[in-house]
């Protein structure tokens, strides 16, 4: 899905590595020195440059440094926080309020967002939620998005996630709410990993996945189809497909758009 608020205009990290894959693809009739070269070039590209590539945080301009807030939506109830991580980072988040005497006062959304953007850039769902369900919405900020500290990968946003569960139940008002995380695109593989592990705790009530993909192995060649063989590289690999088996406690909804132009 294109990142909210890019320039179709402005190519992304993405769109310059589709092009520089499809470039290479166009040399495979030159000697087999100049090949090696460039694959080992494309090779040392893929490895050391993925994280950059995976979680483009900086996309579209400004999302590091302007994060929407929640009052230009419409929405007055709410707080926004600093939450520490245990490895010392600072993460960003809203913590949205529903109607007081909605019958759903007492349940609260999660929300892990897909790549790109931050936090602000998805109040829209929020409102959505809160207007036609009356929850409560947390919304949290992966490291090295949006305000938040940090640079972005697996095992630090595994951490982040963990941290937003353990903040809600730790905080006064929401230790006796129920929890329905929401996970899009890359949030549904963090939400994954995040029920997986906290399904017996009994107040994670629900699991909804957006257009989530099953690895991030798995979707490199729909993205990039020149680096098919060299998926194994990826040293980014969300394996959802892997571990959703094992959540049997929660109820999992699906949700699936065919015009998503990144994930199949």
């Amino acid at each position: 899905m294109s990142p909210p608020g890019a320039s179709m205009s402005q190519p992304t990290y993405l769109q310059q590595t589709v092009s520089l894959l499809s470039t290479v693809a166009g040399y495979v009739r030159l000697p087999a020195l100049a090949t090696s070269g460039i694959a080992a070039v494309l090779t040392s590209l893929l490895y050391f440059k993925q994280k950059t590539l995976i979680y483009p945080s900086h996309i579209p301009a400004n999302a590091r440094t302007e994060v929407p807030r929640p009052s230009q939506f419409g929405l007055r109830d709410f707080e926004e926080l600093v939450i520490p991580t245990n490895d010392g980072e600072k993460l960003s988040a809203f913590y949205i309020r529903g109607p007081r005497r909605s019958r759903f006062a007492d349940c609260t959304v999660i929300m892990f967002h897909g790549n790109a953007g931050n936090i602000g850039h998805r109040l829209p769902i929020a409102r959505m939620l809160i207007n036609s369900i009356g929850c409560n919405v947390f919304m949290l900020e992966y490291r090295g998005y949006g305000l938040s500290t940090g640079e972005p990968d697996e095992k630090g946003i595994t951490l982040d996630a963990q941290t937003a569960l353990d903040y809600l139940r730790s905080r006064a008002e929401t230790r006796s709410h129920k929890l329905i995380v929401y996970g899009q695109s890359l949030g549904g593989a963090v939400s994954i990993k995040l029920v997986a592990k906290n399904q017996h705790g009994g107040d994670v009530v629900g699991l909804i996945l957006e257009n989530t993909f099953i690895s991030m192995r798995a979707l490199i060649p729909s993205v990039i189809p020149p680096a098919k063989y060299l998926t194994m590289l990826c040293h980014q690999v969300w394996p959802s497909e892997s571990i959703l088996p094992s959540i049997t406690e929660v109820p999992i909804l699906f949700l699936s758009g065919l015009q998503d132009e990144i994930v199949p």
